[in-house]
């Protein structure tokens, strides 16, 4: 049975994986930590479970998004596992509809396709990824179409087909940090999922745009919007502040030019930085929840009064494993608390 949709109303909290390296540690320990984390997410009612792309960055170890999809998937049974997203101008679109058709075929019913126009890492990379900047992010929507026009039924003397890929339902999802996102998601009749996890800015204005301008599709016939949220939650507030600090060094790490793998929490984190710094964090992480289960309850259910969102998509950036699965257990029982 294909599960596109959650099929009621229930709220819908899903699970949005970097793959985090910590400190000391190797992508391979940060692989047993992924499919230990699908497993539980899987048992507690996550709709969702997806992995980014990303390159070039020591903390991220899911740069080859649709392997460590299918490690997932084959280590899970039930919950729908997908990319957050492939960044489609890295990739000829046909390649993506091979992998991601081969992937529905080992795993059908279960694969989703979030697909974004951002590179996922820095230039010198990006021409080291495709040997060349010639490709357009504006060519962007007919990548879409492109790439969307190869999971259709193939036809008579069809030149170029996905094999795997043409005639499979894959979803393909529309993501974005700004309004172009929101526009052509809105314009192709795609859901459409915004990264208010790291980039809120113009999170209030795209879904305006996304839900005033969705046209019906034989995809989708009303608007389905997820926005990604930062939960960072304990048993205590100051045990969920202490370690909210880890995400906290990563995102100042990154905007200093200095991506690295994730650090252990730091006591007292935020006072030692300077004002310019805690008025970035302040800012991308404006749509983050951190503190105790009574604490991110009362923020979760404002934020999502105030967005009318679909479906959450929860990232939560933890040093500790451990700590990590109880973070996400912990917004797990949020959500069966606000449903």
């Amino acid at each position: 049975m294909n599960r596109t949709l959650p099929t009621s109303s229930t709220l819908t909290f899903s699970v949005l994986d970097l793959c985090p390296v910590t400190e000391g540690s190797d992508a391979a320990q940060s692989f047993r930590n992924t499919l230990d984390l699908a497993r539980h997410a899987e048992r507690w009612g996550y709709f969702r479970y997806w992995l980014a792309e990303h390159h070039s960055m020591p903390g991220i170890a899911s740069a080859a998004t649709a392997v460590v999809i299918g490690h997932v998937a084959a280590g899970t049974s039930t919950i729908r596992v997908g990319a957050g997203g492939i960044m489609l101008p890295n990739h000829a679109p046909l390649v993506v509809a091979e992998q991601f058709g081969t992937l529905e075929s080992l795993f059908p019913g279960r694969i989703d396709l979030g697909l974004g126009r951002a590179p996922g890492t820095d230039p010198i990379t990006s021409r080291a990824l495709r040997r060349t900047l010639d490709s357009d992010p504006n060519e962007f929507p007919q990548d879409v179409a492109e790439l969307m026009g190869y999971f259709q039924p193939a036809k008579p003397g069809q030149a170029v087909q996905a094999v795997p890929g043409a005639g499979l339902n894959v979803p393909i999802w529309i993501l974005g940090s700004s309004l172009f996102g929101a526009q052509l998601a809105a314009a192709f009749g795609l859901p459409y999922a915004f990264a208010s996890h790291f980039a809120p800015a113009q999170m209030m204005q795209a879904i305006e745009v996304y839900r005033s301008r969705f046209r019906p599709s034989e995809h989708f016939q009303r608007p389905y919007l997820r926005l990604g949220y930062n939960v960072s939650t304990a048993d205590t507030d100051a045990e969920a502040q202490y370690l909210a600090t880890s995400m906290q060094q990563a995102f100042v790490n990154l905007r200093r030019g200095q991506p690295g793998k994730l650090q252990p929490p730091v006591e007292g984190y935020l006072e030692q930085l300077a004002p310019p710094e805690r008025a970035l964090l302040d800012q991308v992480l404006s749509c983050t929840a951190i503190g105790s289960p009574d604490s991110v309850r009362t923020q979760i259910k404002a934020f999502l009064e105030r967005t009318g969102a679909d479906e959450l998509i929860i990232t939560s950036q933890m040093f500790d494993h451990a700590a990590r699965l109880r973070s996400y257990e912990i917004a797990a029982e949020v959500r069966e608390a606000l449903a």
